[in-house]
């Protein structure tokens, strides 16, 4: 099992040790800054939720303009470079002690992290062929899913100890694996940068490309899902259900587990648009009806049948996350121009930070608030952004056709 979640040897296999690295540091982390930064920094709940809603603002921001830079001056050497600077917000952050100085290194992690997203998107696009890389994605995928797994038991193991030592070592492991993240990507061959193209105008492509800009939004309408396993459920299973406490746990660790097994099984049938445009759709139904499982484990069940609903509710939303994932991934790279790969990427990536600033708000209001109308709520929006992307994918087809058909009769023109 192990070896077929293995990328192939060469350059797949170097990015997934690279994933594998920084996702260790990551993991651990996670589990323990809140409390790093509370008990030993000295900040408030409120200050850190701040100071990380900016950091990741300004961080989303900067995902294209990073991902424009790989494109012209090299994805190796941008990527390097990013994960060494995000070691160094995470090294500043073990000598931090007040809010100005917390905000200003959250600001340089959270883009370097951005960043580094859209730049190794670019090394892949650079090393991999095009057929080949959702399913080299997928095993990337299940590597940050391990890799996460384990860092998270090792900042739970910290948390265990609860001493200033050992949270401070959890902040240096993550320094360490991102130095060998950027060692790792160092090693890989140097993709050869993108002159400009002729009809470059002001700005960025990116952003005048409407077409991708919808798909792009779309799917971050999709990502909305991703504060459900880590904000929503926890919130409303103890305040609305009979399950007991740790059941958030055990579908934490379903989930995992669901997408190191079986994420690079389901992205082997998506090969093309149409495919990546199905696979969309059907995560879109399975998260309406997802949403509708969870809204039933608000009614007076006993313990093992309201846990039973819940974990039911749990695999059809890994389910959806499995097919979405796949289906953005190939949608994401074949509908980005050659030569401006990054600053595709790095505009198609901002749907993560912007869903995790604003999902956590989305999400608790409708399920906390609405309790369990917000369920169907929030599965109608997931089920209406999964149809509309496959007339948005169409629309952006269509425009690189275009484009295509324009550059090659002025090339014709030309010579």
């Amino acid at each position: 099992m192990a070896l077929r979640l293995l990328p192939p040897p060469g350059a797949p296999r170097a990015l997934a040790a690279a994933q594998l690295s920084n996702s260790v540091g990551d993991g651990a982390f996670y589990v323990c800054s809140a409390l790093y930064f509370s008990r030993i920094v000295g900040l408030s709940a409120g200050q850190i939720g701040l100071a990380l809603t900016l950091a990741w603002a300004v961080g989303s921001l900067a995902g294209v303009p990073l991902g424009h830079l790989a494109d012209r001056r090299g994805a190796r050497g941008t990527a390097v470079v990013l994960a060494l600077l995000t070691a160094g917000a995470v090294a500043a952050f073990l000598f931090i002690r007040s809010y100005g100085p917390f905000l200003a290194a959250a600001a340089v992690y959270a883009t370097a992290q951005c960043g580094l997203a859209a730049a190794r998107q670019a090394l892949l696009a650079g090393l991999v062929d095009k057929e080949e890389r959702t399913g080299v994605m997928a095993r990337l995928q299940s590597t940050l899913n391990a890799g996460l797994a384990v860092g998270a038991g090792l900042g739970g193991l910290a948390l265990h100890l609860g001493t200033r030592e050992a949270f401070l070592a959890v902040l240096a492991l993550d320094v360490a694996a991102f130095l060998v993240c950027a060692l790792v990507l160092a090693g890989l061959p140097q993709v050869t940068a993108a002159p400009a193209p002729a009809d470059a105008g002001p700005g960025f492509a990116v952003l005048r490309d409407r077409p991708y800009a919808v798909v792009g939004l779309l799917n971050a309408v999709l990502l909305l899902r991703l504060p459900l396993l880590s904000l929503a459920l926890p919130l409303w299973i103890p305040a609305r259900t009979g399950a007991p406490g740790w059941t958030v746990s055990a579908l934490f660790v379903l989930n995992t587990a669901a997408v190191m097994l079986f994420q690079v099984r389901v992205a082997r049938s998506v090969t093309d648009l149409a495919s990546a445009t199905r696979a969309v759709r059907t995560s879109g139904a399975l998260m309406l009806v997802s949403c509708a499982v969870f809204a039933l484990s608000a009614l007076a069940l006993p313990v093992g049948a309201a846990l039973a609903v819940l974990v039911a509710g749990a695999v059809l939303q890994v389910a959806g996350e499995l097919r979405h994932s796949a289906g953005s991934w190939q949608l994401s790279f074949d509908l980005a121009p050659a030569g401006r790969v990054g600053q595709y990427q790095g505009f198609f990536g901002t749907g993560v930070p912007v869903a995790r600033t604003a999902g956590p708000l989305l999400v608790t209001a409708l399920l906390m608030t609405w309790g369990v109308p917000g369920w169907f709520v929030l599965g109608g929006i997931f089920l209406v952004a999964a149809l509309a992307t496959g007339p948005a994918v169409r629309w952006a087809e269509a425009a690189a056709a275009r484009r295509e058909t324009t550059a090659e009769r002025e090339l014709a023109a030309a010579g």
